[in-house]
């Protein structure tokens, strides 16, 4: 089965809203075995979605259409398709007894805007729709099929998880895909990539695939296998071998993040922390925070962006801090130490740097 997911928004081409829509039905997709061919990002006009979906349909066999589904003038995207697949629109009442439940639970009136999005094409299949009151539609023509969802994630995420993707499974069949995600800190993908070129080629000749997926700080590394004992059993192994050749930089699997085991290791071993920070600003203490529960942990934070900050309150030597700069490793030394001293914590994490940063990490011995 080959997929086309066409993004439907001004704000998504002006950079207003980022695309997130799009890499969550790739990344779902691909656990079911599917690759995404192709992924469009157009206008709301009546112009471009007939011309997207024209070529859509000419290269892939599914078509996934997220976007302009509101109740305003701007959303004409069911307009269109049902005009495109020569059907007229009239009053679901499945659907109108949903959105007429929707506003009554919330004590709002309906005005005659909401009544219309219960009108659903002809002769389209109605994906329906739990956390809005606009439905997902689905067209199946000639043996190809084109799915129209709200914009709104956590209601696209719903009407797919839910329907749309059981529907394409059942018509085009798909196999189903085992992953597991390791997840670096410190170390580059090239890197990675040179000390096991040795399993890469092994994965390979046992059909398990492996990507690279690089982010701001850090690595992910994906393997994938099918859905079966031999697959996850080899995929085990490698992640255990894997283990053993990067002990100090692997911190964690699918979507733990360093903050998280962090947070837990400070638990585990009844410590806590704190930050001096400098060009961060606090960015720092504020991904800390972000954990629940890290009040367990997490005793405060010392923002000390300008030099009297550093002398007057952190404590680091003017003479020091004079001779060395604000970027260099003795006065970072010095505001983890006093820092670690003034916030009576285990752990203090300074920082300072002017485009990169030098950290220092001065724990009780």
């Amino acid at each position: 089965m080959k997929v086309e997911v066409i993004c439907i928004g001004d704000e998504l081409l002006i950079g207003q809203t980022i695309n997130t829509n799009a890499s969550w039905i790739g990344s779902e997709l691909a656990k079911l075995g599917v690759k995404v061919d192709f992924c469009t990002v157009i206008k709301d006009t009546k112009l471009d979605i007939v011309n997207a979906v024209d070529l859509a349909l000419s290269r892939v066999d599914a078509v996934i259409i997220t976007g302009g589904l509101g109740p305003t003038k701007d959303d004409i995207t069911k307009y269109t398709l049902a005009e495109y697949f020569n059907t007229e629109l009239e009053i679901n009442e499945e659907v109108l007894a949903r959105v007429t439940e929707y506003f009554t639970k919330r004590g709002r009136d309906m005005l005659d805007v909401n009544i219309q999005q219960a009108a659903m094409p002809k002769g389209c299949t109605v994906l329906r729709n739990d956390r809005g009151t606009a439905s997902g539609m689905w067209f199946d023509v000639n043996g190809k099929v084109v799915i129209s969802l709200p914009g709104v994630p956590h209601e696209m995420k719903h009407i797919l998880t839910e329907h749309g993707f059981p529907l394409l499974i059942e018509k085009f069949g798909a196999k189903a895909l085992f992953q597991r995600t390791l997840q670096f800190q410190g170390i580059g993908e090239s890197y990675i990539a040179d000390r096991i070129e040795d399993l890469e080629h092994d994965m390979m000749n046992n059909n398990i695939s492996f990507a690279y997926l690089p982010s701001a700080g850090a690595v992910r590394m994906r393997l994938s296998g099918a859905l079966n004992e031999r697959s996850q059993s080899l995929i085990a192994g490698y992640f255990k071998e894997l283990y053993l050749r990067f002990p100090v930089y692997v911190f964690g699997e699918e979507e733990d993040t360093l903050s998280e085991v962090v947070g837990k290791l400070l638990i585990e071993k009844k410590l806590n922390l704190g930050t001096v920070e400098s060009c961060t600003g606090g960015a720092i203490a504020s991904e800390i925070v972000s954990v629940p529960g890290s009040s367990q942990y997490f005793q405060g934070s010392i923002v000390s962006y300008a030099n009297e900050i550093k002398t007057d309150f952190v404590g680091v030597n003017k003479t020091d801090l004079k001779r060395d700069g604000a970027v260099s490793e003795s006065v970072v030394k010095q505001m983890a130490l006093n820092g670690k001293r003034h916030l009576g914590v285990d752990y203090c994490i300074s920082t300072s740097g002017i485009a990169g940063l030098e950290v220092g990490l001065i724990k009780n011995l």
